[in-house]
């Protein structure tokens, strides 16, 4: 028997927006806290450069990028770099050795923190989740964040090493389950419409409880304010 794979598509320049848009609340009753602006949903292979099975960190911090690009209408960044270009600034950064460059070593958090502030001098807050502790434990911190910045933020661990995007937080009316919103770099293919993906889990809400199986997580939150 063969298998056929598919070599992945260039659709950069029409990728998807806001791909979280009119997804329903977790509970009927509570408090959403989202993101403020727009982003793209960047995901494995979609502009032709097959990074399956380990490009989901860099995917997701051009994610975080093509939202912080509209928020600086000065900045000569037009668009997210692509993961070559990624993998040379954190080289020339001295934050990799120059055998990174063409790699297949996945990115986490810190990397997402040191590149969004190359790229535009914007820091970014890295909340490291041990292993005695819960996530649960950081959420007020997560809807600070949404509060007062709006901006997306990355989220990955060790164990749980896939990257995903988190844009919102939800909160049920007594507080007793919290859900967080999350969009994932993972898919593979051509993204036809933000219906398909919300149907195929690709952004779902999550029951905080789902992210405690790793032994520590790292949380990337871009310190930069929505304009709109």
């Amino acid at each position: 028997m063969y298998v056929i794979v598919m070599s992945p598509i260039n659709y950069s320049d029409s990728l998807l927006k806001n791909v979280h848009d009119n997804l329903a609340p977790p509970t009927q009753s509570g408090k959403t806290y989202l993101i403020s602006g727009d982003y793209l949903y960047y995901h494995y292979g979609c502009d032709g450069f097959d990074d399956r099975g380990w490009g989901c960190g860099y995917r997701t911090l051009q994610m975080i990028i093509s939202w912080i690009i509209p928020q600086l209408p000065n900045t000569p960044v037009s668009k997210a770099p692509d993961i070559p270009s990624i993998q040379k600034i954190l080289v020339s950064m001295e934050d990799k050795p120059s055998k990174f460059y063409g790699s297949r070593d996945w990115i986490g958090s810190y990397e997402v923190c040191l590149v969004v502030d190359e790229l535009f001098g914007i820091p970014s807050k890295i909340t490291h989740v041990t292993k005695d502790e819960t996530i649960n434990q950081h959420l007020p911190m997560l809807k600070q964040h949404f509060t007062n910045f709006g901006s997306p933020v990355m989220i990955g661990g060790d164990m749980d090493c896939s990257s995903k995007g988190v844009v919102g937080i939800h909160y049920a009316s007594d507080d007793s389950e919290a859900y967080l919103l999350i969009v994932d770099p993972h898919f593979v293919g051509v993204a036809k419409s933000v219906d398909e993906l919300q149907r195929n889990d690709w952004v779902k809400w999550y029951s905080s409880e789902d992210f405690m199986k790793s032994s520590f997580y790292n949380i990337c939150q871009p310190q930069i304010k929505s304009r709109t």
